[in-house]
């Protein structure tokens, strides 16, 4: 009863201002408003109200079709949990870590790609470091047209070994190799995040190409930290790759799967045996990276003049070719480490007439440097037969 004399109540005052209305005088436009008619009969209860009446009653409608909830805008489809959250709040937060976890992912799919595609290259690299020569030299012309002798290259060398082998010779090591490379790529990831480098000292506030020394130093470190906890980690598997390969010369099958070949070198060679080559490789490492990074940030520095129009493209390549140069001085470490890797494990690859049995990687480094065989399979196209055939032996 006390609502319905509340409707009754307000519909009498509508019908009382609307008379009133009526009966007063008309006005022009500018006069001011008459006491009479109060300002709510006009704006609340004219046209403009029926008007708004009509459109939030179809905003409702179409709100409760949408299923939105009184919280989202009338007449807007309501936003996802992530998408209504705060920046760094609530749901949307989660993303960022599986973010992270995939573009990880990512970088193992792409780097055990890359292994799978670049295996045959190495398999025949290696067997050339070793000094296995299959194929006898072939007589031809330098640049300055006298005659000289050229062993086989990569293509010839690989043809040989798919007539040997058949096509699937040519990926003999590919699993403990993509095993190497995933261990290395998780690793080189987790010590990143652990340690990651936006922590670090920050010693310049130049936001422009010249870094300073100390940066450099402090992120040159940042990255040998990262590529020798890596290199340790994955340097067992590149061993057991390493033999795996080379068996192709004495025709063994000693190292024919991952979990028999570490049982062997366990048991024959005790858990030093995961680790002959380690030094050189580390080695290499430490000199290409620090070599690299100094001489690029030197030559930006000082060799290259703002005033140039061309400057910011020159620093963007600088270090690319320094890397490149780099690479080939210190593929000696390179080479050292893998013959190391090879040498007296009971193959033939790694005993004579191939190479002697030696005590440590300075031994075999002097050796090879005997020989002038330093840079033995730096190059595997234009390959020019060494004064003494008697060190590639010919089967």
């Amino acid at each position: 009863m006390k609502r319905e004399h509340k409707i009754f109540t307000g519909t009498r005052a509508y019908t009382d201002a609307i008379s009133t209305a009526r009966q007063a005088p008309s006005r022009p436009p500018y006069a001011p408003r008459s006491a009479s008619c109060p300002p709510h009969a006009a704006s609340h209860y004219g046209p403009a109200h029926r008007s708004r009446q009509r459109g939030d009653a179809r905003r409702k409608a179409r709100r409760r079709r949408s299923g939105g909830g009184g919280g989202a805008m009338a007449g807007e489809a309501p936003l996802p949990s992530v998408a209504r959250a705060p920046p760094g709040g609530g749901s949307g937060a989660v993303a960022g870590p599986g973010r992270a976890e995939g573009t990880e992912g990512l970088f193992v799919a792409l780097g055990a790609g890359l292994a799978a595609a670049s295996h045959p290259l190495l398999y025949v690299k290696l067997l050339v470091q070793v000094g296995h020569e299959p194929l006898p030299p072939t007589v031809g012309r330098n640049v300055l047209g006298r005659k000289v002798l050229y062993l086989p290259g990569f293509f010839t060398y690989a043809r040989h070994i798919v007539k040997v082998d058949g096509k699937r010779g040519l990926f003999r090591g590919l699993t403990p190799r993509l095993i190497s490379s995933t261990l290395s790529t998780i690793t080189r990831g987790s010590v990143k995040k652990a340690f990651p480098l936006e922590d670090m000292e920050h010693v310049s506030n130049k936001d422009d190409v010249k870094t300073s020394l100390r940066k450099v130093v402090k992120e040159t470190s940042h990255e040998m930290m990262m590529q020798c906890v890596s290199r340790v980690v994955s340097h067992p598997l590149h061993v057991i790759s390493m033999r795996c390969m080379v068996q192709f010369v004495g025709r063994e099958v000693k190292y024919s799967g991952v979990f028999r070949a570490i049982g062997r070198i366990f048991k024959e060679e005790g858990i030093l045996g995961f680790f002959v080559g380690l030094v050189p490789h580390i080695l290499g490492d430490v000199i290409f990276l620090w070599c690299c990074n100094l001489l690029a940030h030197f030559i930006n520095t000082y060799a290259v003049d703002d005033n140039f129009s061309q400057a910011s493209v020159i620093r963007s390549y600088t270090k690319f070719v320094m890397g490149i140069a780099m690479s080939m001085l210190t593929y000696p470490f390179l080479l050292v480490g893998d013959l190391m890797a090879v040498n007296n494990c009971g193959l033939r690859a790694g005993l004579p007439p191939y190479a002697p049995a030696f005590t440590s990687w300075i031994h075999c480094w002097r050796y090879l440097s005997s020989q002038g065989q330093l840079f033995r399979g730096s190059s595997l196209l234009f390959r020019r037969a060494p004064m003494q055939a008697a060190c590639f032996p010919i089967d």
